[in-house]
């Protein structure tokens, strides 16, 4: 099956299996859904989510074999067109994403007729059902647009967060909704506040008595076009003895914004970023510790995920990986990447590592250590001092 044909089986056609629900040992739902797209449609909480899929797509992949690095074609596959859609970017960025949104992302492992492993593609958001066929567990995938497919666990790649309930399933993100709520009242509290104070700027005021309503709406049309639009550029009014405009300065009543900012900050803490990392700029202590909170660990469990998945148990027993990581000199700023340079005179770090941090290219010859001429390991120059004083 080409790639095309491979991502068409996953929309397409009539791939369903009669089965039985899946029974857990722990007694839970077989059945998963997120906890929506409104939540993902909230500022805040998209822009965690960007974040964190942003950094998460810097990883570059290796394929190991025999513990080596080899395979240089699935990996080129991996790293530049793991699927029709997508690059290696796209797809760390998808499967993080999902992953965030759902606490559940299943990575869709695509081969051809011979079983020869062909691409990866990660799973729309979906309501999901664990079913049984023949003592076999599978995945069945409602989408939004109707369509169902069902693809056995040993062809899904699965990630999961708050992994707790369920043996198939994280836990959902219910803790953070009654924050997000809040948040989104708070919001639409202050947007209809601002709302109703522009929408009532004055009162215009007539001496004369009795006034039909179709006259006082005409007095009113002719002072607000005459002047309380933009036609009028110098800003002043002139009234007769009948009228009189009584202008009215009503403040907003805006929730407290110590309230709002602890609302953020929950939010912010259940994905473990702060505003500094949010903003990029966090210092490089901030960096390495969300590193390796967030994003080292997302790294290995999608590695260990795929290794399992696409090689075979005797395939491991040789040593064959994939391995997904992050440079941390990508976090760090340019004057501490600067700074690196002292590893390189010391010989800790080969010109060309130092290069790759600076997104510069290699250099022939960059891969040997090299050493300034003016250090020496101690009993070098210990010798070197008892033979000036000879000389």
């Amino acid at each position: 099956m080409d790639l095309r044909g491979a991502i068409k089986s996953i929309f397409g056609g009539d791939k369903k299996i009669t089965a039985s629900t899946w029974k857990e040992i722990g007694g839970y739902t077989s059945y998963f859904s997120s906890f929506g797209a409104d939540a993902y449609a909230n500022e805040v909480v998209r822009a965690c989510i960007r974040t964190l899929s942003e950094h998460t797509s810097k990883a570059n992949v290796k394929v190991l074999r025999d513990g080596m690095p080899g395979d240089s074609a699935m990996q080129k596959l991996i790293q530049y067109r793991p699927n029709l859609y997508m690059n290696g970017k796209d797809f760390l960025y998808k499967t993080r994403t999902l992953l965030e949104i759902n606490n559940v992302a299943f990575i869709y492992i695509m081969r051809d007729e011979l079983g020869r492993f062909t691409g990866l593609y990660p799973m729309p958001k979906a309501q999901y059902e664990a079913v049984e066929f023949e003592g076999r567990l599978y995945i069945t995938f409602r989408f939004g647009s109707g369509s169902v497919q069902t693809h056995s666990w040993e062809d899904l790649a699965v990630l999961r967060k708050d992994y707790n309930s369920s043996d198939i399933w994280g836990d959902s993100n219910s803790p953070i909704l009654t924050s997000l709520d809040l948040l989104n009242t708070t919001g639409e509290g202050m947007a209809n506040a601002i709302k109703s104070t522009s929408n009532l700027r004055g009162i215009l005021k007539t001496t004369k008595s009795m006034l039909s309503d179709a006259d006082r709406k005409k007095h009113k049309d002719n002072f607000v076009n005459d002047y309380m639009t933009m036609a009028n550029g110098s800003g002043i009014a002139s009234l007769d003895a009948t009228q009189d405009f009584i202008p009215l300065s009503l403040q907003p009543q805006i929730a407290n914004y110590k309230n709002i900012e602890e609302l953020r900050n929950n939010i912010y803490r259940y994905f473990g970023v702060n505003e500094d990392i949010l903003m990029s700029k966090a210092d490089s202590d901030q960096r390495e510790a969300f590193y390796e909170a967030k994003i080292e660990p997302f790294l290995l469990a999608l590695s260990l995920e795929l290794t399992n998945k696409i090689f075979t148990s005797k395939q491991r027993g040789f040593l064959n990986e994939i391995m997904f990581e992050s440079n941390r000199m990508s976090y760090m700023s340019m004057n501490e990447k600067l700074a690196l340079v002292a590893m390189v005179d010391r010989g800790a770090m080969t010109p060309n590592e130092w290069r790759q941090a600076l997104n510069l290219a290699p250099l022939d010859g960059g891969d040997t250590p090299i050493r300034r001429l003016d250090t020496a390991p101690t009993e070098s120059t210990e010798q070197g001092a008892e033979d000036d004083k000879q000389g």
